[in-house]
């Protein structure tokens, strides 16, 4: 989201000329493809997480501009909203101690990051959806001093023709209206990069949809929005309501959304790209100077800008990402399933688990895409993010003719999914005591069925009963959760009672339309 884009008007001549690179981008892709013009394997991953400001009051801070300034690293860069950051990790080759350099790394990263944001009143919270967002808080003049932010916001908004609509029924509902993209700046995510070759993409992408639902479970971190507790996970529902071009008579007539899990399993990369030019109008119509086609007539590679632009404004929660480092092409599967937080051992515990069962199952000989149907994958998705870690999942039974049957998260990740995480990080070549120790807080996670989540909605009950109104619980809540993030021990350690105090924080009542207590 964060590469700039000149904000000049936009044309129909524009709109056909990009049209018309989109398909040579295609084009080329098909090309690069065929020739196997793309890098050797290098085994890299790489790590971006997406953060939140507040003060010391727990409510959100709208300064990314003054903090970036003092943090003055382009490891950090702005977000959708001004209450966002984005800390990116430099790729590591998936071996031997990553996860514990990958921790390191983290740990002095948002250390440094805590300093200079306290420098102007504000604190780093790493959190799915901070829990003390406001409708009110999130609005055109919220969004970052960006140009892409405002053409992406000015075309999503002429492509909806009428306000964007949330209306999500979760534990409590919450209905609530925008006039801009702004409300998809709620959500915080962990996205996890895995360079592949063309050959393995397919294989790789099929796994990470498959397990996509058990990430989810395990990991659920984002249960408020709006003062209204949702879903376990209600990154997923906002994120697509948010971003929804569709107006209700395109909806019914099935059109897809912009956020999207897909369909279908896949047999290449391709089928992914070619999915964008065929079920998605263009947002961002502007052309670099660059000719594919030229440029792999004399042997180069292409930069791709259009499809690459295009595939920006597409939200699937596993992205193909096609990019080209010192001259050579290469592909990416982006998973953007995981919300950000609760702390950096817990992000590494994702981290570990999600690269080890995606080597996994990538290389089984009878793959799990042959045996769970794509809209079972579909399926659990959704109750994974509806109720996290207390979800049941279709599964494939064990054997050859075992079928599909419910299995509670929890124990299809202690009884048979951890057991291949560990596999899949012995075939990357992990230090094994680093991989018992990340795993290891998976497993304390679903032993005590207690995750980022789970321990918000406790937690706030929690103040609740101490006295405090709705506002001043989440306030407390997120302030405590804080205080807890920066000790650095996981989630699953964390004490839900603790002495709250007296009201705090105290705002103007919300102005979206709910329902519920």
């Amino acid at each position: 989201m964060g590469e700039k884009v000149a904000a000049d008007g936009i044309d129909l001549a524009d709109r056909e000329r990009y049209r018309r690179k989109l398909h040579e981008c295609l084009a080329g892709l098909r090309r690069l493809l065929a020739e196997e013009r793309f890098d050797r394997p290098k085994n890299l991953m790489g790590l971006e997480i997406e953060l939140n400001l507040a003060g010391a009051d727990g409510l959100p801070r709208m300064m990314n501009s003054q903090v970036l300034e003092r943090i003055a690293s382009c490891d950090f860069q702005t977000e959708l909203a001004q209450c966002n950051l984005e800390v990116n990790i430099l790729p590591h080759r998936l071996s031997g101690s990553v996860l514990d350099q990958l921790a390191e790394e983290l740990r002095t990263g948002l250390a440094y990051a805590e300093r200079k944001a306290r420098e102007v009143a504000a604190r780093i919270v790493m959190i799915g959806i901070l829990p003390t967002l406001h409708a009110t808080d999130l609005t055109a003049a919220s969004l970052s001093e960006n140009d892409r932010y405002v053409l992406l916001n000015d075309q999503m908004r002429a492509a909806r023709g009428e306000d964007f609509a949330l209306d999500i029924r979760g534990v409590e509902h919450l209905v609530s209206r925008s006039p801009s993209i702004a409300p998809e700046a709620a959500c915080t995510s962990v996205q996890l990069h895995l360079q592949v070759t063309p050959g393995r993409f397919a294989a790789v992408w099929n796994a990470a949809q498959a397990i996509a639902a058990v990430q989810v479970a395990v990991g659920a971190n984002s249960p408020f929005l709006f003062g209204r507790e949702l879903w376990r996970e209600s990154r997923p529902p906002v994120f697509q309501q948010a971003t929804d071009t569709r107006a209700p008579e395109l909806q019914a007539q099935g059109v897809r959304p912009r956020t999207w899990f897909g369909e279908r399993w896949i047999d290449s990369a391709y089928d992914l790209f070619e999915e964008n030019l065929r079920y998605f109008p263009p947002l961002l119509p502007v052309c670099g100077p660059q000719e594919p086609l030229r440029v792999l007539d004399e042997g180069g590679a292409p930069d791709l800008a259009e499809l690459v632009l295009h595939n920006g404004t597409i939200y699937r929660w596993n992205r193909p990402v096609y990019a080209v480092a010192d001259g050579v092409a290469h592909l990416r599967v982006e998973n953007r399933v995981l919300p950000a937080g609760p702390t950096v051992a817990d992000v590494i515990a994702n981290t570990a688990f999600y690269y080890g069962l995606v080597r996994a199952l990538a290389e089984e000989p009878r793959p799990i895409w042959s045996r769970l149907p794509f809209a079972a994958a579909a399926r659990n998705f959704d109750a994974a993010c509806r109720y996290g870690i207390d979800a049941t999942l279709d599964w494939p039974r064990p054997g050859r003719s075992g079928g599909i049957a419910g299995i509670p998260a929890v124990r299809l990740i202690r009884g048979e999914l951890l057991p291949l995480a560990a596999r899949g990080l012995d075939a990357w070549g992990v230090e094994p005591a680093d991989r018992d120790h990340y795993l290891g807080i998976i497993e304390e996670r679903c032993r005590r069925r207690v995750n980022g989540a789970s321990w918000q909605a406790a937690a706030c009950r929690h103040a609740r009963r101490q006295g405090l109104d709705r506002d001043a619980a989440l306030a407390a809540m997120t302030r405590r959760y804080g205080e807890l993030m920066h000790s650095g021990e996981p989630v699953h350690t964390w004490p839900v009672a603790w002495p709250v105090g007296g009201r705090a924080a105290v705002r103007e009542p919300q102005r979206a339309a709910t329902d519920g207590a």
